[in-house]
């Protein structure tokens, strides 16, 4: 950590009030209004709206955030289901790609790549001769 915790500080004119609201089925949205260091609305700073919602995987839950671009509530409640989807196929995306690059690493014998056992990727360390240590 590059900071002390003396020099953590919020930094008051990039303030915003956070308003949840749900339809406690599908996800939720928060909209944050910019406010001045008083706690008054800033007019000179755009609303911004943000979606969360999960998706359930075989290892449990994964959330998602996304951005949605939007001038009023309405307008983002009527966003909400595209932008979650184009959230989620972003994720499953990535997902993929991990997936992909895990499995294109070169395993080299005797270089101390993973091998599966007891349920998880273990990974086997170079063993080097006492002997030839000298």
């Amino acid at each position: 950590m590059s900071e002390s915790l003396d020099d953590i500080q919020m930094d008051g004119a990039n303030l915003y009030r956070e308003d949840v609201f749900s339809d406690r089925r599908v996800g939720t949205i928060q909209r944050l209004t910019p406010v001045t260091a008083n706690g008054d609305d800033d007019p000179s700073r755009p609303v911004r709206f943000l979606g969360q919602a999960s998706l359930m995987t075989p290892g449990g839950s994964l959330p998602i955030s996304f951005e949605i671009e939007a001038e009023t509530l309405e307008d983002a409640v009527g966003q909400f289901g595209a932008r979650a989807g184009e959230a989620v196929q972003d994720t499953l995306n990535q997902l993929q790609e991990m997936r992909r690059e895990a499995a294109s690493g070169l395993v080299i014998p005797g270089q101390g790549g993973p091998r599966w056992r007891y349920g998880r990727w273990l990974w086997r360390s170079r063993r080097r001769n006492p002997a030839a240590l000298g």
